[in-house]
C-alpha cells in the first residue's frame, strides 16, 4: 500500500487527502483547488482571505464520539458547490483517512443516493488507506436514515444524540 498525501476521487474536481496536501501551495495549484474543507483544527494558508482559495472548517477530533453528523448537510452543500461552479475542491484532516473520508462518503451518499458501505468502497478505489472510526461509520448510516438532514428536530438524530450524551456521562466525559 502507498500512502499518498492526496488522490482523486472525482477527477479533476474532488481531492481527498491529508494536511501536508492541504498546505502545499504547489499540490493545490497543480491540481486547481478552489476549495477546501478542512475536517480538522490545524490552521492552513488556504483559510487566509489573500489565498483565493474558498475554505470551510469543520473542527472536530477524530475520535468515536465526535458529532460529524450534524454537520454533513453543509459539508455536502459546499462540496456541491464548489464542483457545480467549476470549481476543484480539496476535502482533508491531519492524515486523510477518517474525518475526511467520511464526509467524502457522506457527498457521495448524498449526490449518488449510495450506502455508508458503497461509498466507501468507492472512496477506497482511490485511496486504499481510507478508514473511518467506528463512530463516523455509524454516522453515515445514520446520515441516510435522516434522509441527509440530520437536525436538533430529526428524531433519528435526537435520539443518537441523547444517547450518545448518556454514553459520555457514564464514561465520566461530560
Amino acid at each position: 500500500m502507498v500512502w499518498r498525501n492526496v488522490d482523486p476521487i472525482i477527477e479533476n474536481k474532488l481531492y481527498l487527502g491529508n494536511l501536508v496536501a492541504a498546505r502545499s501551495t504547489r499540490s493545490l495549484t497543480e491540481r486547481r483547488i478552489t476549495h477546501v474543507l478542512s475536517v480538522c483544527k490545524e490552521p492552513i494558508p488556504a483559510e487566509l482571505p489573500q489565498s483565493g482559495i474558498q475554505h470551510m472548517r469543520i473542527g472536530i477530533e477524530d475520535v468515536d464520539y465526535a458529532d460529524l453528523l450534524i454537520h454533513l448537510p453543509s459539508a455536502c452543500q459546499f462540496i456541491h458547490t464548489a464542483m457545480q461552479s467549476g470549481g476543484a475542491i480539496l476535502v482533508h484532516d491531519v492524515q486523510g483517512v477518517s474525518r475526511s473520508a467520511a464526509v467524502v462518503a457522506a457527498y457521495l451518499m448524498w449526490s449518488q443516493r449510495l450506502s455508508a458501505t458503497k461509498a466507501l468502497e468507492t472512496i477506497r478505489r482511490s485511496r486504499d488507506q481510507i478508514w473511518p472510526n467506528a463512530g463516523f461509520q455509524e454516522q453515515l448510516v445514520l446520515f441516510e436514515l435522516c434522509q441527509y438532514a440530520p437536525s436538533p428536530m430529526n428524531g433519528i438524530y435526537r435520539s443518537w444524540r441523547t444517547k450518545l450524551e448518556q454514553q459520555l456521562r457514564a464514561a465520566g466525559m461530560l
